[in-house]
């Protein structure tokens, strides 16, 4: 009986130092905006004031001309995810884009409401604040999500949309990345305040490319070190709370904005039949398809997919 005892002692405190050194490995605690811009908002970053928060924001190329067009990040992402679309537009176009609430080095909003309806606000406010009296929304996942609900409550600000294997209607993965399974979950939610290991945002990072060998540490590092920013792990476990999939979907087909649809083949999140649903529910849209990207094709590929919104982009410009 001692030796069973003395075996359950062993086992039990190997276990207490296997999760010990589990929490020392993956302790992470918050990361102040200040800590984090010099590395992630060098110029031309700004911080502009909006709904009492300090959004972080990148207003670049020309002022006077063709369309604006916003750039609408998805969850757990940030404005960084459009450095490819960005440099292939600047020259000719003024492209905005910025990191919304509960992301990037915006961070958390002051009164902890995430629902689709206070981003569209945002969307707007930003608009006004910059001076945009109209523009083009595109947004991947979750911002393409912000994009179409912008475009239905203010159609006069929205004169064309790009959406990004967006969200729209009820959720069915193939797969769901880790980061995103664990922020769901209530039970290691406090947990997580202060550890994040950084082969979660790995993982989740290579879950979403088409191809993971494309995935780098760097990309990785930017992932990685932007959830840590104070308040952001909480903001997201928030916004899968308040800001669903699914509800609105029928208004979809109200939609009468010049749209494009991209989408990648092997999105296992947002599978490319979500892609057909917009191309049948919005009157006149496009969709194309690239069968070897996955749920975030413009940062994978960002050249290949930028060709397809220029080309829609002139011809939104002829018709106008």
């Amino acid at each position: 009986m001692r030796v069973f005892y003395r075996f359950l002692f062993g086992v039990g405190l190997l276990l207490v130092l296997t999760v010990g050194t589990a929490l020392v490995l993956s302790w992470a605690p918050d990361r102040s905006v200040e800590e984090l811009s010099a590395r992630w908002a060098p110029p031309p970053s700004e911080f502009v004031r909006i709904g009492g928060m300090r959004v972080h924001l990148r207003d670049e190329g020309p002022r006077k001309g063709a369309t604006p067009i916003v750039l609408l990040h998805g969850t757990s992402a940030s404005l960084h995810t459009w450095d490819g679309w960005t440099e292939g537009l600047r020259d000719e176009r003024r492209v905005i884009r910025f990191d919304l609430p509960g992301f990037g080095l915006t961070g958390p909003t002051p009164d902890g409401v995430y629902r689709v309806g206070r981003y569209v606000e945002t969307v707007v406010a930003l608009l006004d604040r910059l001076g945009v009296r109209r523009a083009i929304l595109a947004g991947n996942s979750f911002g393409g999500q912000v994009a179409w609900q912008t475009a239905l409550a203010h159609p006069q600000r929205v004169a064309a949309l790009v959406l990004v294997d967006a969200v729209g209607y009820p959720m069915a993965p193939q797969e769901i990345p880790i980061g995103f399974r664990v922020a769901r979950s209530k039970w290691l939610a406090p947990l997580m305040r202060v550890t994040l290991p950084r082969g979660f945002i790995d993982s989740s990072v290579r879950n979403v490319y088409g191809d993971p060998t494309k995935v780098t540490p760097e990309l990785v590092d930017r992932y990685y070190e932007l959830t840590l920013r104070a308040g952001n792990r909480e903001a997201l476990r928030e916004r899968f709370v308040q800001a669903q999939a699914g509800p609105g979907a029928e208004s979809i087909r109200e939609l009468t904005q010049p749209t494009l649809i991209l989408w990648g083949g092997r999105d296992r999140l947002i599978p490319p039949a979500d892609g057909e649903r917009f191309a049948r529910d919005i009157a006149g849209s496009e969709l194309v398809v690239f069968d070897d990207l996955g749920h975030v094709p413009h940062e994978e590929d960002p050249v290949r997919t930028l060709a397809a919104v220029q080309t829609f982009l002139q011809r939104v410009g002829e018709r106008r």
